[in-house]
């Protein structure tokens, strides 16, 4: 069922607070465990029919995420914790096992390449204990630009920025900003070399 981020956004504490990059509970929510159940089942329904009723199974992605473009192309299974706030620009490929933990924006540009295992991560839980066992958590925004190659089991962390044309090697992690037509790799991902004019 397609969701409209701006209603829920007025009408629920916990959705502002969510996309605000506030702290907020998780655990203690009405809304947000509900949204990801939604968010889940939904992909689960995408993976399961995906072979069998294509159509159907694109429908269901483009009603889960409204910010989708056209011409996307993904193999399943995906995972996403919500479709909401989640966009993911034209012609853009997604290879299987693609993982989304957590809400806030997330915006993955035009023409990209995701890798098999790829996975994006927004929340940070509290570091203190005390504020961490009672739950509470904030989220920070991830954006990966146009014609981005995301080599297999790349896993990009809350508030990483990745610029236009850069590829990211396999296994790579990434924690922070990778500029423009850049060739990083390693844990953290460190810029390696600039792409190649051809």
């Amino acid at each position: 069922m397609s969701r409209d981020l701006k209603n829920l956004i007025e009408q629920h504490e916990d959705v502002r607070r969510l996309f605000a990059g506030e702290a907020l509970q998780y655990r203690k929510s009405e809304i947000l465990p509900e949204l990801t159940w939604e968010a889940q089942s939904t992909c689960a329904k995408i993976n399961r029919i995906f072979f069998e009723d294509n159509d159907e199974a694109m429908r269901l992605f483009h009603d889960l995420v409204p910010a989708a473009g056209e011409g996307i192309d993904f193999r399943p299974p995906i995972n996403f914790d919500y479709g909401i706030g989640l966009s993911i620009g034209d012609r853009t490929f997604i290879n299987k096992d693609f993982l989304i933990v957590g809400g806030g924006y997330i915006t993955i540009g035009e023409d990209c390449l995701i890798g098999p295992r790829c996975s994006i991560y927004t929340p940070n839980h509290a570091f203190a204990s005390k504020p961490r066992l009672e739950g509470w958590e904030h989220t920070t925004p991830v954006t990966i630009g146009n014609n981005v190659w995301l080599g297999g089991s790349v896993t990009i962390l809350p508030g990483a920025v990745i610029g236009d044309n850069s590829i990211i090697g396999a296994g790579s992690v990434v924690s922070g900003e990778i500029p423009a037509d850049s060739i990083a790799v390693g844990n953290p991902c460190r810029v390696v070399k600039a792409l190649p004019e051809e």
